[in-house]
């Protein structure tokens, strides 16, 4: 064929159709794969509209790990004429041509594809590195919106928490992780692959909690003592946390800890975080004497105290900001620390709330 492109191809078979595997140059995906699609309605295209602001991060995670970034294979769908030669020896592995005027369209992998047109711009270099490209063959593109669909709906995203788990880019990720597997108590009950737990789970808490609240806690001002920061207010918080200790010592059961307590709920450990930032932003705070204040707090689920504060008319618990901010009020009310104005003002309208 003239006028065509050649690429080294692994030749397989899937519902009894051809398909390749090829090795694509970064700097041929900007011709391989324009945007002109990007410009008509969802019913005529094969693919998602580019969120373009997914771009510049995924653009950025390439430029700044340079020597180590990694990417799956992208997904395309080819209508066009093309020619296999096999090697010698071989019936599957051998060189593909396709012709040049050939329509290729991205079924799976449109951002990854974008960022590195974006990152070739900037580092020219990446123009010669590859990323393998599974071409299926679609006459018309007839099925690409089916591609489309049977590549994604069987997809799973990966938990938040096995996300920190295996994160090392992540400064707070890692801190989070160290900070779990140095304290007993949190690094056997915390589930560090999944995001939500049943009522019958062996664990109390997700690695994801403990991140969001560290997040909290630092609000991304890392500095070389946040580690043993995070290790002391965390230890210090598992210590005195009575029925915590009232599981270890077997006084009272998982699911009794969980159905019938606040303190193994996300928005209470998210709580910490707040006042856990409290200390962080005054170190001159003597903050081991302050949190033995936390044994003289009752969190049964059922005290007046959480009345409106996190559990609702209908005994619910609730989840949202302003309970993260009433839950540490009482907190720091309880160890006598004063509260700021924003505080104060939240804290006369749940006063309210309870004496109706």
């Amino acid at each position: 064929m003239k006028l065509c492109y050649k690429f080294n191809a692994i030749k397989g078979i899937q519902a009894k159709r051809d398909y390749f595997v090829t090795m694509i140059p970064l700097k041929m995906l900007s011709e391989l794969f324009d945007n002109d699609e990007e410009c008509v309605s969802p019913e005529f295209r094969a693919q998602r509209k580019l969120n373009e602001s997914r771009v510049p991060n995924i653009r950025k995670y390439i430029l700044e790990n340079r020597d180590n970034y990694v990417f799956s294979s992208l997904a395309a769908s080819v209508d066009g004429n093309y020619i296999f030669y096999p090697l010698d020896n071989t019936d599957s592995i051998g060189i593909l041509e396709i012709r040049k005027d050939s329509k290729f369209l991205i079924n799976d992998g449109q951002h990854r594809r974008a960022a590195m047109i974006e990152a070739v711009k900037v580092d020219k270099e990446l123009g010669e590195e590859t990323i393998p490209v599974v071409l299926f063959f679609d006459q018309n593109l007839s099925r690409s919106q089916q591609i489309f669909t049977d590549l994604n709906k069987n997809a799973v995203k990966t938990s938040n928490s096995i996300s920190k788990l295996y994160d090392n880019r992540d400064e707070l990720s890692v801190l989070t992780r160290k900070t779990i597997y140095k304290i007993e108590f949190f690094n056997i009950y915390t589930d560090k692959e999944k995001d939500n737990l049943g009522k019958f789970s062996s664990h109390l808490f997700t690695l994801n909690t403990f991140h969001k609240a560290n997040k909290i806690i630092l609000k991304n001002s890392i500095s070389k003592d946040s580690e043993f920061f995070l290790y002391e207010f965390w230890l210090n918080v598992a210590e005195n946390m009575m029925p915590w200790k009232e599981l270890d010592n077997k006084m009272i059961t998982k699911l009794d800890l969980r159905q019938n307590y606040i303190c193994t709920q996300n928005v209470f450990i998210h709580a910490l975080g707040k006042v856990g930032n409290y200390f962080y932003e005054h170190r001159e705070l003597d903050m081991v004497q302050y949190l033995k204040c936390l044994r003289k707090i009752d969190w049964n689920r059922n005290s007046k105290y959480w009345y409106m504060r996190v559990v609702n008319k209908h005994d619910k618990i609730m989840t949202n900001s302003k309970s993260v901010l009433l839950i540490s009020n009482l907190i720091k009310t309880e160890m006598g620390i004063n509260l700021d104005s924003k505080e104060i003002i939240e804290e006369k309208k749940v006063r309210e709330l309870q004496e109706d």
